[in-house]
């Protein structure tokens, strides 16, 4: 299973990428193995505010529809609009080209209650 080092990550399997104030979001490599084969992806708008751990998104597979939560609070400031037309860049690629969107933090403090890739790999190993 592929858990960067290098990534923030919540216990219902969202990563996040810090680049100054800016959070990029995806799912883990592990949860699209479990999701399967996603074919429809739900974003939020641009310039929406969430709160840590509220449902932002969701992602569809041919077994069932999953909710995608903020993994800090802030504000949208770029989704992937790719996905739109390529859900499978998620299964694909889902640290790079599988991000969701792009969240400016309210309050940086909420990477800290994040897990790091040691912590991430214990909760999914059982």
């Amino acid at each position: 299973m592929n858990v960067p080092n290098e990534l923030f990550y919540a216990k219902t399997h969202e990563w996040a990428r810090k680049e100054g104030n800016k959070v990029y979001v995806g799912i883990t490599d592990h949860a699209q193995h479990e999701i399967t084969d996603i074919v429809h992806v739900e974003l939020p708008e641009v310039g929406k505010q969430f709160e840590k751990e509220q449902p932002c998104a969701v992602v569809e597979s041919v077994k069932s529809a999953f909710d995608i939560y903020c993994p800090v609070s802030g504000t949208i400031v770029e989704i992937n609009e790719e996905l739109f037309n390529a859900p499978e860049l998620i299964n694909q690629s889902p640290y790079e080209k599988g991000y969701f969107f792009v969240v400016e933090m309210k309050n940086e403090d909420d990477l800290k209650s994040l897990l790091n890739a040691q912590d991430y790999t214990k909760l999914i190993e059982g």
